[in-house]
C-alpha cells in the first residue's frame, strides 16, 4: 500500500477490524515547510516549541511559513532534552487561553512533548521532522520518562507531518541510522508480535504485518542511497517511518513496531539516566539490540528442533533485589507493574505452550533474520557490534536480556529466554 493509501485508513479489515486514520497532511518533498501557511490556514495562534538544534536546523523557515500566526515560541536549550515532567511543564506554561495549535519542530523527544501536550490541553498539533530518526512521527502513543520510568502515553496523531527533504538529508548521520535502525529493529518486533499470537493468543493483523514487512524491506535495500544522503532515499526512508506509525495508529498501540529490541533500548536509556552513564540514541540501541535478540531467537529454535525436554526456569536469588540493584530509584514502578500483570506467574502456563507448540515456535523463530545477516546489516550501515559490547559491557548487557522486559506490560521472546531452563 502506498502512504497516501494508508492515510485513507481500511474498513472491514480481514482482522475483523476498523483502522482509520485521522491525520489529515503528510507532505514528504523538498520545500515541504513552504507549505505550513496554506495547511495552517484556519489557525490563529500558534505554539512552536523546539530545541536549539532543531530550531537551527528548520525553524526560521517555519516561523517565516506561519508569520503573525505565532504568538510565542519556546526553545528548550538543554543539551539532552528529556522528556520528562519538567520538559512538560515548561510548554503547559505557555499555552495560553487562546491557543488553538502547537507545532513542534523536532523528532522523538519534541513529537512525543508536542503529541503529549497538545493531547492534555485538547489540542491538534502539528510536527516539522526535523530528522528521519525514528518511527513515533505518525503514532498515537508518546514515549516520556515519568517517575523516572520509560512509559508509552496515550495520547493522539499529529494533524499534519511536514517532511522536508532538503532539512531531513542534513540531519546529522548518527539520526539518519538511528532512523534506519529502528526500521531494521522491526523484523525483530514482528517475530514477536507473531510468537505472542501463539503463546497468548495475542490479536494480530496480518495486513499490518505484511505492510510493516514491505516498510522495512523497501528501506533495506535503500541503505547504500540513505549513506549517500540522497533525497530519494531519504525520502523511502522517511515514508517507511511515518508508514510505521500509521500501522501502530491502525491496531492502537505499538506492537507492529516495538518488541524485545526495543525493551532493550529502554532498559539502556533508562539505566544510563539513573546511573549518569552514557547511552546512545534510541534507533542505535534498536538496531544493535537485534542482534542481540536474533542471537536468542537462533538459541531458542536450537533447543525447541532438539529432543530436550523443555522445563521452566527456576529463579535463582531474590527478584526484588536484582531489580533494585538494576533500576535504582525506578525498582519499585518496575516492581509495581509485574506485580499488576502476573507475567511471573505465568510462566508454567507459557511452557506448557511451548512444549505442546516447539516444532511451530521453531520454524517462526527462524523467520527471523539470523545473527549473521543482522551483523552484516550493521556492518552495511557503518556500525561496528565490539562497540555497542565495549560502551555497555558484557555485564550490563547481560542483565538487559534477563529484566529488560520487566519495564513493560508486552510479551516477547525475552520472556520466553527467561521462562526455559537450559
Amino acid at each position: 500500500m502506498k502512504l497516501s493509501e494508508l492515510l485513507s485508513g481500511i474498513e472491514n479489515c480481514s482482522c475483523g477490524r476498523t483502522h482509520p486514520c485521522p491525520i489529515k497532511h503528510v507532505i514528504i518533498e523538498d520545500g515541504a515547510i513552504g507549505r505550513l501557511s496554506e495547511i495552517a490556514d484556519g489557525y490563529k495562534n500558534i505554539l512552536i516549541i523546539a530545541d536549539n538544534n532543531t530550531y537551527r536546523a528548520a525553524g526560521e523557515r517555519v516561523a517565516s511559513a506561519l508569520g503573525d500566526r505565532v504568538y510565542d515560541t519556546l526553545i528548550f536549550p538543554d543539551k539532552l532534552l528529556v522528556p520528562n515532567e519538567c520538559a512538560i511543564e515548561k510548554i503547559n506554561g505557555r499555552i495560553s487561553e487562546g491557543c488553538d495549535l502547537i507545532v513542534g519542530i523536532g523528532s522523538g523527544v519534541i513529537s512525543d512533548l508536542a503529541k503529549y501536550t497538545s493531547y492534555t490541553h485538547s489540542l491538534p498539533y502539528y510536527i516539522v521532522a526535523t530528522a528521519p530518526s525514528m518511527d513515533g512521527y505518525a503514532s498515537v502513543g508518546a514515549a516520556l520518562i515519568l517517575g523516572g520510568m520509560k512509559v508509552t502515553e496515550n495520547a493522539h496523531v499529529p494533524e499534519a507531518i511536514i517532511a522536508d527533504t532538503s532539512v531531513l538529508r542534513e540531519a546529522p548521520m548518527d539520526m539518519i541510522i538511528a532512523g534506519y535502525g529502528d526500521i531494521i529493529g522491526k523484523y525483530s518486533c514482528l517475530n514477536d508480535w507473531q510468537l505472542a499470537a501463539i503463546v497468548r493468543d495475542e490479536y494480530i493483523c496480518k495486513t499490518v504485518l505484511s505492510e510493516t514487512y514491505g516498510a522495512v524491506e523497501s528501506t533495506r535495500g535503500a541503505i547504500k542511497g540513505i549513506l549517500e544522503r540522497c533525497p530519494e532515499a531519504i525520502a523511502t526512508l522517511t515514508e517507511a517511518l511515518i508508514s510505521v506509525g500509521i500501522l501502530m495508529a491502525y491496531v492502537g498501540n505499538s506492537r507492529p513496531a516495538s518488541g524485545s529490541e526495543h525493551h532493550l533500548s529502554h532498559y539502556f536509556e533508562i539505566v544510563g539516566i539513573e546511573r549518569g552513564e552514557r547511552y546512545l540514541s534510541h534507533g542505535l540501541d534498536v538496531f544493535y539490540s537485534s542482534l542481540v535478540t536474533a542471537k536468542i531467537r537462533e538459541e531458542l529454535a536450537e533447543l525447541f528442533e532438539s529432543e530436550k525436554e523443555i522445563l521452566p526456569a527456576e529463579f535463582e536469588g531474590d527478584y526484588g533485589e536484582k531489580i533494585r540493584r538494576i533500576y535504582g530509584r525506578s525498582a519499585e514502578g518496575v516492581l509495581k507493574l509485574q506485580e499488576r500483570l502476573g507475567f511471573y506467574s505465568e510462566r508454567g502456563k507459557r511452557v506448557a505452550i511451548y512444549s505442546e507448540r516447539r516444532k511451530e515456535i521453531a520454524r517462526l523463530l527462524r523467520k527471523a533474520p539470523s545473527y549473521r545477516e543482522v551483523e552484516e546489516m550493521l556492518y552495511e550501515a557503518g556500525l561496528m557490534p565490539k562497540d555497542f559490547v565495549k560502551l555497555y559491557g558484557e555485564e550490563k548487557i547481560r542483565d538487559g536480556i534477563l529484566y529488560s522486559k520487566d519495564l513493560k506490560d508486552r510479551y516477547t521472546v525475552l520472556w520466553a529466554y527467561t521462562d526455559i531452563k537450559r
